[in-house]
């Protein structure tokens, strides 16, 4: 559901900010001159849209226009055949996202929605609050981008630019150029369409370097941040699984889960993930260690038909199974509730009681297990120079308690959000610098898709069919059914997202 307080703060700004605006327009004394002022600074305001327009980059606009023009002639080129390639893939994407929203909703599968390439994004509900600035600036940038392509593209075919601004449409920031219409309609289609095209053009490339620094990104930071030795801990939430004295602290570099090492977030993460799908692992205790004055306890089962055998609900104690090779029946698993942290500090992980003969010099080991309830496990973290942090529940928890970073600080005066802002910041450029780049494709009205495959039509259908109105007839329908495309895609992503 959409968060209410969200809603409400939203509404409340753009009900000010408008009452303000008619209040305003609506004074004999002060009327002319804030429409003056607004006028001067090309700022215009309407319910839930805020717009500013300047002519301030033109010149920034016409210079770019200017250098090299073979080599912009070829990079508008490739824009035109990259443009084409996208609005027929974008096109293929829609239609594939849209099955895979349809499969999930019969489903009922909530796996499926992390497998689609496209998602609609609702501040305070799939975005977290916390990420709203990355996602605002990298949108924003996305945005000039792309207006810097189309001006640019445009002054190099002869076409004035009448100005660039930015709008502000309920909380998504964008930008726009203001092309003069009758130059734009006297160029050739294959001219337009290399000024369509190069907003996407920009787009695509925009994603294609913020992948590359996001890759190259361990070399940039080399001389003040090293990698491969841990996953460094930036946060842990207050009141976590990870929290508390003997948890997890910032600054913390975490080396291990179990018998998995982690050199960096990606091995958490997949470490986390087998052991969630791999049965509990055991440890080797000396036998001598089974002490009978807190060894045997009386085993009962649990409503999940898993045993327990410590009725006492203490925070230190754990149940254990195990098989004791000099049992009656060496197939009857005996169970013991122990002191957790004195029985698994410093031994070795097993699956059966030969895994601890290979290990055991001197004192006979036994190989015993956590007897926990389903899906839940027990994980030992290892974090030097501190002792294990020892968890017991089900490990997306553990997951989702901590962030965690490949850099690890070189100095002490470096700060150690510098490479989680940078990274965070290249993967919200990579997505909605590449999410623009495929929605703009889409042959839809009023959006560039439409320019795009009406230039298209006039450029290749011109002697097939000579029908002018034939062809506006033929872009018509191809326009209604990629704007479907899209409204469906929308809609039912958008119900995916807030009403479930």
């Amino acid at each position: 559901m959409i968060p209410v307080p969200l809603l409400v703060c939203v509404m409340a700004v753009w009900c000010a900010v408008y009452l303000a605006d008619t209040l305003l327009k609506s004074s004999a004394k002060h009327r002319i001159s804030y429409e003056s002022w607004l006028a001067s600074r090309g700022l215009m305001l309407s319910p839930f849209h805020l717009r500013w327009q300047t002519t301030m980059f033109n010149r920034l606009f016409a210079y770019c226009a200017r250098i090299n023009p073979r080599a912009l002639y070829i990079w508008f080129n490739g824009g035109l055949v990259f443009g084409i390639v996208s609005m027929v893939g974008s096109v293929v994407l829609l239609i594939k996202t849209l099955q895979q929203t349809l499969a999930q909703m019969t489903t009922n599968n909530p796996r499926m929605g992390g497998q689609q390439a496209l998602q609609v994004v609702v501040p305070g509900v799939n975005l977290p609050t916390s990420q709203l600035a990355y996602f605002f600036s990298a949108l924003l940038l996305s945005g000039v981008i792309h207006e810097l392509g189309h001006a640019v593209a445009a002054l190099r075919e002869q076409v004035r630019v009448n100005g660039f601004g930015m709008f502000v449409f309920v909380v998504y920031p964008g930008a726009f150029v203001d092309l003069f219409t009758t130059h734009l309609n006297l160029v050739s289609p294959a001219q337009q369409l290399r000024i369509f095209c190069a907003g996407v053009w920009h787009n695509f490339v925009l994603c294609v370097a913020a992948l590359a620094f996001l890759f190259l990104l361990p070399v940039f930071l080399f001389p003040m941040y090293y990698t491969g030795a841990g996953a460094l801990v930036t946060e842990v939430i207050q009141g976590s699984a990870a929290d508390g004295p003997r948890g997890l602290s910032v600054g913390d570099i975490v080396t291990g889960l179990e018998d998995c090492p982690v050199k960096g977030v990606e091995d958490w993460s997949s470490c986390l993930s087998r052991l969630s799908y791999t049965p509990q692992t055991g440890y080797c205790v000396p036998v001598i260690g089974l002490q009978p004055s807190w060894a045997h306890g009386r085993a009962f089962k649990r409503l999940d038909g898993t045993m327990d055998c410590c009725s006492n609900n203490s925070l230190t104690d754990l149940c254990f199974s195990y098989m004791n090779p000099e049992g009656r029946n060496s197939r009857d698993r005996e169970y013991a509730c122990m002191p957790v942290r004195k029985m698994v500090t410093g031994t070795h992980v097993c699956r059966t009681n030969e895994d601890c003969a290979a290990h055991s010099h001197a004192a006979a080991s036994i190989c015993v297990t956590p007897s926990l309830e389903n899906q839940t496990r027990f994980i030992r973290v290892t974090h030097p120079p501190n002792t294990h942090m020892l968890f017991v529940g089900y490990p997306p928890h553990l997951q989702y308690s901590v962030s965690l970073t490949n850099f690890i600080p070189r100095f002490g005066f470096l700060h150690l959000d510098l490479p989680v802002f940078l990274e965070t910041f290249c993967k919200y450029l990579v997505s909605l610098s590449g999410a623009l780049a495929v929605v703009n494709s889409v042959p839809c009205f009023a959006l560039d898709g439409q320019w795009m495959l009406n230039a298209l039509l006039e450029a290749t259908l011109v002697t097939i069919v000579t029908d002018r109105q034939k062809r506006e007839l033929i872009g018509f329908f191809l326009l209604l059914a990629g704007s479907a495309l899209l409204a469906a895609n929308v809609a039912l992503g958008l119900w995916m997202v807030t009403a479930r």
